[in-house]
Formats: structure tokens, C-alpha cells, sequence
């Protein structure tokens, strides 16, 4: 969507710009407090037209979450791959041995995010973020429990028991998705090596990294992720709340609720148990795959 329209469809609505504060109140609305654990997805153009953009977008969640709290974002960089799996687009044959020669080793302090937005580059950027050590996987954190979540994330399957995801899985972390959907859900992946499904494999990737002061091509296993029934899922998921099917809690803590929708400025908004939505999509996945003519049945 073009900036224009992005400023008439928020003029239209709200007759100024969104703020700080109208995002500070909308998290608030769906539930969000100080204190939270909170892995957030985000597309910036559906919240409206931010005074100050990507950048008062988080200033919003930190101040949300608190000095108390935790905020978490996927800074994925899959461009540090191996070249011969590249297919959107792929590069010719004899560019791949040269890319993997000479591409830079990761860094965490520089090497771009791809794929992932504006709201988690910048974020990257902020003062005392830091960042998990994975070549193609890694995620960014501030507050309180960042290094408990991120200082172990292993080489191999990146978003698997070894990595961010399922350490938050194990503090009770919640999944905010602002403007976008469950296809976009990184936890879902989790969910994926907890499960069985045909077809599940794992394959060989490589990337480039740094050992001491050299760079070496490192290789590693990883799952072969399959995001493109996630958006079904996550329908199945919520059908399942609306039923009660859900457990609400698990003993360790207040009963919150699993799942949340509103918005955030103009974005359709979902504030979730992170637990939850893992736990739901490994069942899910181990019932539905391959079976491709399942659907949520209607609830009505």
C-alpha cells in the first residue's frame, strides 16, 4: 500500500495520525502488561500512519512490557544459505561456489534481517538488544529474560528444543501478531519438531560463520520447514478456543486468556499463549497433514 493511502485510510479513521499513546492503549486493550514475555510479528503499513513510524512502534511495546518484562522478535537471515536451494529467485550455477567463497560470515551486530520487516531491523538497531548466534534463524531480544532466551540457540535445526522458540515455550512467553497472520506464527515451527507427519525430513544447510578471527563455511541439519498450511492451522486453532477446547492455564501462574483479538492502530491484532498455539498445531499437524481436504469444521 502506497503512504497516501496509508494516510487516508488513517485520517479516515481516526482523524490524526496514530500515536504513541493510541498504540500504548491498544496493547493494553488486547491485554498486554508489564511483565510479559512477548514474540511479536508485525507489518508496519497495517497499523496506519505511525507519527514517528517503526521506531514508535516499539518504543510502545518496550514501554509496555516494562523494565519487568521481555520483547522478542524473529531477525531471520536467510539470504546466509546455501545457494543451490535458492529458488525466489534462483542464481545461476556458476555463481554458487563464488557466493559461497565470499559471502560474509554472519555478525550479530551487523548482518541484515531478510524477509522480516521494518519493525525488527530497526529493532536490531536498538540499544541494549542483543542477539542469538544462529547464521539463518537467529532472534532479538530486550528485557529481562533475553539472554535466558537467547545465549543457547544451537547451529542445528535453529527452531527446534535448542533455540529461542522453545525457551520461551518454557516461560510462558505469548505471541503478539499485529497486521499479519498465523502463516507469519515462527512458533508454529516449534511445533513442527514435536510432532510427526509424512513426508517429515531433515536436510543439509550451510552458512557462512565466524570461528575465532576466521570465517569457515559451516554445515548443519536442520528440519525441512513447511509453513503453507499454518494459516489453516491457526484457523483450526481458534475454532478450537471458541469451543473451549483449549486448556486455559497450566497451573503455574493467573489464568489468562489464550487468545485476544483487537487492533493495534488499524491492524487486526492476536495476542496469544504461545504454549497453547504450539501445543495445539503439534496435534494438529500430526492429524492434518497429508490430508490436505481437511478443514475446520463450521462453527456457527
Amino acid at each position: 500500500m502506497k503512504e497516501a493511502e496509508i494516510i487516508a485510510k488513517t485520517d479516515a479513521a481516526f482523524g490524526n495520525p496514530v500515536t504513541l499513546g493510541r498504540i500504548m492503549a491498544d496493547l493494553h486493550r488486547l491485554g498486554a502488561a508489564a511483565g510479559d514475555i512477548l514474540l511479536v510479528h508485525s507489518s508496519l503499513s497495517s497499523v496506519g500512519w505511525i507519527s514517528g513510524g517503526a521506531e514508535t512502534l516499539i518504543r510502545a511495546l518496550l514501554e509496555v512490557v516494562g523494565k519487568s518484562g521481555t520483547l522478542v522478535m524473529p531477525a531471520h537471515s536467510g539470504h546466509l544459505s546455501n545457494p543451490d536451494d535458492w529458488e525466489h529467485p534462483p542464481v545461476p550455477d556458476t555463481w554458487k561456489q563464488v557466493i559461497r567463497d565470499t559471502m560474509p560470515a554472519f555478525d550479530p551486530a551487523i548482518t541484515e534481517t531478510r524477509g522480516m520487516g521494518r519493525v525488527p531491523e530497526l529493532f536490531r538497531c536498538f540499544p541494549g538488544v542483543i542477539r542469538s548466534r544462529h547464521p539463518m534463524d537467529s532472534f532479538i531480544a530486550s528485557g529481562q529474560k533475553a539472554r535466558r532466551i537467547l545465549d543457547s540457540h544451537a547451529l542445528e535445526n535453529g527452531l527446534g528444543e535448542e533455540s529461542p522458540l522453545a525457551r520461551l515455550y518454557d516461560l510462558g512467553a505469548r505471541v503478539l501478531l499485529i497486521g499479519c497472520g498465523y502463516e507469519n506464527n515462527t512458533s508454529m515451527h516449534l511445533a513442527e519438531h514435536r510432532t510427526a507427519w509424512p513426508g517429515r525430513k531433515t536436510i543439509h544447510q550451510g552458512s557462512p560463520i565466524s570461528e575465532g578471527r576466521k570465517r569457515k563455511w559451516a554445515t548443519f541439519d536442520e528440519l525441512d520447514y513447511d509453513a503453507d498450511d499454518f494459516a489453516r492451522c491457526g484457523e483450526a486453532f481458534e475454532h478450537a478456543v471458541t469451543r473451549g477446547e483449549v486448556p486455559r492455564g497450566d497451573g503455574k501462574g493467573p489464568i489468562r486468556p489464550v487468545l485476544v483479538s483487537g487492533r493495534i492502530g488499524l491492524a487486526e491484532s492476536k495476542l496469544m499463549s504461545q504454549r497453547a498455539v504450539v501445543d495445539f498445531a503439534a496435534k494438529w499437524m500430526a492429524e492434518n497433514r497429508g490430508n490436505e481436504k481437511s478443514v475446520p469444521e463450521d462453527v456457527s
